[in-house]
């Protein structure tokens, strides 16, 4: 599988790091990370990525306006949730959810799946 470069939303700093060292390891990269709705939907609107992990709850606020942007630009994604499939919304259910906490193992399975 190739290389894809990644956005990452996801408000708590600490997962946002461990995330983008599993997006490494696997053999990817972080074009972007956001911990907020409004710095998501900016990098979501603008920049260079192949894909995108969100984060279903960012900061109290519903990351639905991101997944609208990305569902626009036609970028693949996928939520990661410790609420698993139930906070998404219906427009989005067809979406891959990462169920947290997760291995590595079952990020790289849904990566690939992904891309």
């Amino acid at each position: 599988m190739m290389t894809k470069a990644f956005l990452l939303v996801e408000d708590e700093a600490l997962i946002r790091m461990m995330l983008a060292d599993m997006i490494e390891e696997l053999g990817h990269h972080v074009a972007a990370e956001a911990g907020t709705i409004d710095e998501a939907m900016s990098l979501a609107s603008c920049s260079k990525f192949d894909a995108a992990i969100l984060d279903v709850n960012v900061d109290g606020s519903h990351i639905t306006p991101v997944a609208d942007i990305l569902a626009t630009r036609r970028i693949p994604f996928l939520f990661a949730s410790g609420y698993g499939s139930g906070g998404i919304p219906d427009t989005f259910a067809d979406r891959p959810v990462l169920r947290k906490p997760f291995q590595i193992e079952e990020l790289d399975r849904m990566v690939r799946s992904l891309c």
